[in-house]
């Protein structure tokens, strides 16, 4: 039984037991996140003295950038007040400097500071979609994109991507023939989470085109632009020309100053009528923090070679992954342009029930491994089942050892559980 289902059936029978009233039905749709929903099994492994190698979640062990460390060691303030709902001035005008870097040439208005990029993303969905609404979103794609649609009463409908062929996008005719008159807009993550694909500048143009025909909204993620692993130039929505106040622009600092901690995001949107709706929602939830601001404002432009050093550790560590993932029999991964993070298709039959044995059920010289099962991150009823998502944020000798792990867990597992099942 997956583990969703058993806490699902848990919480109805406790609520049954002790005559209490039911819980909502958006909480009931609402997804375990594939990227922690094993975190219980995993904190189990740790417990018994089992070393547990993450590769399920994209937390870089990289030091966070010394001058956000040294800014909050600073702080010599008497009272730690509300910062302005649309964040602290200097920060949005440190983040205008920052964006004109790659020629996303904005105004300070027009740049709104969240409580990460999650909030990001829902304030997005809350401000511009209405329940019931489509947005097309291809799949695999981050989970949380599912759950905010949730909670926003939205309608995801998804573009199948393959990993046979990179997760390159479909041709635009499949868009199209998911178009209604409830379409409001089009996802994307680019750089990828969870694949790593990278979009090109061809098929940038087809959603702009795309996107300009229907009116549609294209809501952009792009929290890993300085992680684009190619010759090609990084290519942001905000660089379309013709389709300016259709673009809603996703960041975040966590990823790239190792500071997923702070919860700093933003939105960035030239469309007027959206940023008064976003901060409607932004006033509702008083302010984003204070003390990530502060972090967040002290690094952007302190430290070039950290970002550079910080690039080279991820190629480095980017190209042990892969090519160890494909020395392993039966082991697929196509090789990431982008972001941390690599769909791996595995030769098991479940990889929800393989990353769950390997927690539960498997150790290796006192090892294991967490991924997130690839299920999670499709739409799709099926799709993903023999795939898992890992993140390359530990450092090479980690990779090494969890390497082992795998081919070993994956050695043990085909010949004991899989047999039996069969």
């Amino acid at each position: 039984m997956e583990i969703d289902t058993k806490i699902g059936i848990f919480a109805q029978s406790y609520s049954n037991k002790f005559n209490m009233p039911d819980i909502s039905e958006r909480g009931k749709q609402m997804p375990l996140s594939p990227i922690r929903k094993l975190v219980p099994l995993a904190n189990a492994a740790k417990a018994r003295g089992v070393k547990v190698y993450h590769l399920n979640i994209g937390q870089p062990d990289l030091r966070t950038m010394q001058a956000g460390l040294d800014s909050l060691k600073k702080i010599d303030r008497e009272i730690l007040e509300y910062s302005p709902s649309e964040g602290i001035k200097s920060l949005r005008e440190k983040l205008l400097g920052y964006y004109r870097r790659f020629k996303i040439n904005v105004d300070l208005e027009d740049i709104i500071v969240t409580t990460g990029g999650s909030e990001a993303v829902l304030f997005a969905f809350m401000s511009c979609l209405n329940p019931g609404d489509e947005l097309i979103v291809p799949e695999p794609a981050y989970a949380n994109y599912m759950s905010f649609a949730i909670v926003a009463g939205a309608v995801i409908k998804s573009i199948p991507t393959s990993i046979d062929e990179g997760f390159a996008l479909p041709p635009m005719e499949a868009f199209e023939q998911l178009i209604t008159p409830r379409t409001k807009g089009i996802l994307i993550c680019n750089p990828n989470n969870p694949t790593g694909y990278l979009y090109t500048q061809k098929e940038m143009n087809q959603l702009r085109d795309i996107v300009k025909k229907h009116d549609l909204f294209l809501f952009s993620d792009e929290v890993y632009r300085e992680f684009c692993y190619t010759g090609a130039p990084y290519i942001s929505a905000c660089h379309l020309a013709g389709i300016e106040q259709n673009v809603i622009l996703i960041d975040s600092v966590s990823k790239r100053y190792s500071e997923t901690g702070i919860r700093v995001g933003s939105i960035v949107t030239k469309n007027a009528s959206v940023r008064q709706n976003i901060m409607k929602f932004c006033q509702a939830r008083l302010s984003p923090p204070l003390l990530g601001q502060i972090v967040a404002e002290a690094s952007i432009d302190a430290d070039p070679e950290y970002m550079l050093d910080t690039y080279n550790e991820y190629v480095e560590r980017r190209k042990y992954l892969i090519d160890g993932l494909n020395r392993i029999d039966g082991v697929y991964s196509p090789i990431p342009m982008g972001a941390f993070y690599t769909m791996v298709k595995l030769p098991v039959d479940d990889a929800e029930k393989f990353c769950t044995w390997c927690l539960s059920d498997f150790e290796f010289e006192g090892c294991t491994v967490m991924m997130a099962p690839g299920n999670g991150f499709y739409v799709t009823p099926g799709k993903g089942k023999n795939e898992v998502r890992m993140a390359y944020v530990l450092n090479k000798d980690d990779l090494k050892h969890a390497l082992i792990v795998l081919q070993k867990a994956l050695s043990v597992y085909q010949a004991t559980v899989m047999q039996k099942a069969d």
